[in-house]
């Protein structure tokens, strides 16, 4: 009996720690995507100026090949995971891929705050500046000063958000997919009991 309680638990550890090398790789995958898109975005909307129809367009059509290719990313990586372990069932798989959210939510949100930061300080600092000025003239001291309190904080408001925003998103992905990715029978059990 120790012996197959033993054998259990170190098979458990195998399954967590190949759980976690698989979510690591597909969350640097989902964040180097997502990190790829913010990047691409910025450079496109370059100026402060309204951005044209045709500008509008394309970020549009980014907005929905990172979207549609960040769950197919996490499709695929999922499912590569179930195939690797024939013997895991589906609530396994949604670990790895809430798992995923994790990791590349944290990711996302890491380089989002280096961008605000230091990559492109200046840029969003002129953005703050300028919608500042616009809200000034509809704004009273009291208000303005709140409002700068909160642009001061902004840094650490967005890496927040998108902490939870990008974890909250993937694992309800995760939890949509895992339901089509089972890879072990649900009557098994109950076929060898009989």
């Amino acid at each position: 009996y120790l012996c197959a309680v033993n054998t259990n638990n170190m098979e458990q550890n195998t399954l967590k720690k190949n759980m976690w090398n698989a979510a690591g790789t597909a969350g640097l995958a989902l964040g180097t995507v997502s990190a790829i898109y913010l990047f691409v975005g910025q450079l496109l909307s370059g100026s402060l100026a309204p951005a044209t129809f045709w500008q509008q367009a394309l970020a549009l059509v980014l907005w929905a090949v990172k979207f549609f290719g960040c769950i197919w990313l996490m499709n695929f990586f999922m499912k590569k995971f179930a195939s690797e372990h024939p013997e895991i069932d589906g609530r396994s798989v949604f670990r790895m891929g809430a798992l995923t959210a994790l990791l590349s939510a944290l990711m996302y949100s890491a380089i989002y705050l280096a961008n605000i930061m230091y990559i492109s300080a200046d840029w969003y600092q002129n953005i703050l500046e300028t919608a500042m000025q616009q809200m000034s003239a509809t704004l009273d001291s009291n208000s303005q000063a709140m409002v700068g309190k909160v642009i001061d904080r902004m840094p650490q408001i967005t890496f927040i958000y998108n902490i939870c925003y990008c974890f909250i998103f993937g694992t309800v992905v995760s939890a949509i997919l895992s339901r089509n990715i089972t890879t072990k029978d649900p009557f098994e059990d109950s076929d060898e009991q009989k």
